[in-house]
């Protein structure tokens, strides 16, 4: 169909990921691949697994590698390990296109790396394309779009599609009938979130897998709609997405000095939606000036709306309600002054001082953190004593955050904590870690699929 524009914005995408991929680049997605696996490896540990399991008996073996299972053909192992990077929501995000790119780009591109038999180089350009993709169409795509569509899945698919596209060397053409391949295939939404269930993890698997399906399909020779973005009948206009040129051109159409997006991605300390974050942080400094939870009388958080249209669940009854649930959150960091997995374990939230403490709490959504949302996840937490004094925290650049950001060595501490806690050893740990932070000087990633498959 003719959209009266002399070039398709996929052009403009394609372009703008020609961009040179240096060694910084290289040593960032080391990053965010240590943290996808710890991430997933946990998450293999839960329910979606066994899910998974009684789906995947069901299917031939193949070569590429999952989290605790048999290796399978490349795209349903694909489906498997996308599916497990978010269950304890530790996993990485970029704030203002809320997306969760190593989610849906490091299970594509690892399913189609081994497959084809890739360098290391190969498969750490890939993912950077992959987060650049993503990052970048969940920022076209805006606010409107993520009232409805869970983002993640709905951009991280065209994401899955040009990190497999790279790995699989196609050039503009045939990338940009990816793309066009990969719309068709996007989906998502967000009643998941209001239901119980594993809906959200389907969602993220199906991303990784239809990436990886439109780049092989491009690959053979299937053609796609080129203007599938900013089409009429397109991707941006039926999800509710900013079909403004200006600001497309200024996203997509990139110099080939600019910095890749993958840079501005935050890295999650706690697991617990990124929304309910900024609590957290304001309530360990409040833990931290030795304020006793048991003379409270009141707390009043003030947040960001999105925050609390995610995350006002004031009785939590399962485990994923209590990652989204602020009240929560605040109550659990006050009393204990920590926020790991072990805070949303059934438990913990039928903990009598957690369950009275959270009735103690307001949600207000505060003028400034709503003016600085989605540039900053913002929070104040005021607490009322009952001998009448109050104590205030704030939280302005949230840990994680680039302004605020974690250090090599803290993400390689969480995915330790995280593949403890897996029962992994901590040998082996340390040897995967080892064998990852070496992939940007290596060419062999032999060691790399040996370490993970010996897990199994």
């Amino acid at each position: 169909m003719d959209t009266g524009r002399s070039e398709p914005w996929s052009s403009w995408l394609v372009e703008s990921l020609r961009r040179p991929v240096s060694g910084h680049d290289r040593n960032r997605a080391v990053l965010h691949l240590i943290d996808w696996i710890g991430c997933a490896v946990l998450g293999s540990t839960g329910e979606v697994a066994d899910v998974l399991r009684r789906w995947a008996d069901k299917h031939i073996s193949g070569d590429s590698w999952t989290c605790s299972y048999r290796a399978l053909q490349a795209s349903e192992a694909a489906f498997w390990n996308g599916s497990l990077g978010s269950c304890h929501e530790m996993d990485d995000v970029h704030r203002e296109a809320v997306v969760h790119p190593g989610d849906i780009i490091i299970p594509a591109a690892l399913a189609i790396a081994q497959r084809e038999q890739v360098n290391s180089m190969a498969l750490l350009d890939s993912i950077v394309i992959g987060y650049e993709t993503t990052i970048s169409l969940g920022l076209l795509s805006g606010a409107g779009h993520y009232t409805y569509w869970y983002s993640t899945a709905t951009a991280g698919v065209f994401g899955s599609a040009m990190a497999c596209s790279r790995i699989l060397g196609l050039d503009k053409p045939h990338m940009q009938n990816a793309l066009g391949l990969a719309g068709m295939l996007s989906s998502g939404l967000w009643q998941c979130r209001l239901e119980p269930g594993l809906a959200k993890q389907l969602a993220a698997g199906h991303s990784a897998q239809a990436g990886l399906l439109a780049a092989d399909l491009a690959a053979a020779g299937m053609t796609g709609p080129l203007s599938i973005l900013e089409g009429p009948l397109g991707w941006l206009k039926a999800t509710s997405g900013n079909l403004d040129e200006e600001q497309a051109r200024c996203l997509l159409q990139l110099a080939s000095d600019e910095p890749w997006r993958m840079h501005e991605v935050s890295f999650k300390p706690w697991a617990a939606c990124r929304h309910v974050h900024p609590a957290i942080e304001c309530a360990l400094k409040l833990y931290a000036k030795g304020c006793d939870p048991h003379d409270i009388k009141h707390v009043f958080l003030d947040i960001y709306s999105t925050a609390i249209s995610f995350a006002d669940k004031n009785h939590p009854q399962t485990s994923l309600e209590g990652k989204f649930s602020l009240q929560h959150a605040v109550a659990y960091t006050l009393i204990y002054g920590s926020f790991g997995v072990e805070a949303t374990a059934p438990a913990a939230l039928k903990e009598p001082g957690c369950a009275a403490l959270r009735s103690c709490i307001s949600l207000r959504c505060g003028p400034e953190q709503e003016a600085a949302y989605p540039q900053r996840f913002r929070a104040r937490l005021c607490i009322h004593m009952k001998n009448g004094n109050s104590h205030t925290s704030e939280v302005i650049d949230l840990l994680g955050d680039c302004e605020n950001p974690l250090s090599p060595a803290q993400i390689k501490s969480k995915a330790v904590e995280s593949l403890m806690a897996s029962r992994w050893s901590q040998g082996k740990i340390h040897q995967l870690i080892q064998i990852c932070c070496d992939l940007p000087d290596t060419q062999d990633l032999a060691s790399f699929w040996k370490c993970l498959a010996s897990r199994h």
